[in-house]
């Protein structure tokens, strides 16, 4: 269990720095290990992304939320 909250929102999701997202992101993929206090949230983040995207891990409610939040947008534009 990872001693960061995971991000739900896309208030959330832009606080973070992205480039240590994108790092995260491709170290994830790359079948690094978890990281822990050495590393930010916003790493932590891309990392667990990185992770499910490469088939590691299973995606989780809250990626889904975060998912849904990101995307509702559009989604009501295009009803409308």
């Amino acid at each position: 269990m990872s001693e960061f909250r995971p991000v739900e929102t896309v208030e959330d999701l832009n606080s973070l720095d992205s480039d240590e997202v994108f790092e995260g992101y491709r170290e994830g993929l790359q079948c690094a290990p978890e990281p822990g206090s050495d590393r930010s949230r916003s790493y932590w983040h891309g990392w667990r992304n990185g992770s499910t995207d490469s088939g590691r891990c299973q995606k989780d409610a809250s990626q889904s939320r975060l998912a849904e939040a990101v995307c509702m947008p559009a989604r009501r534009m295009k009803m409308n």
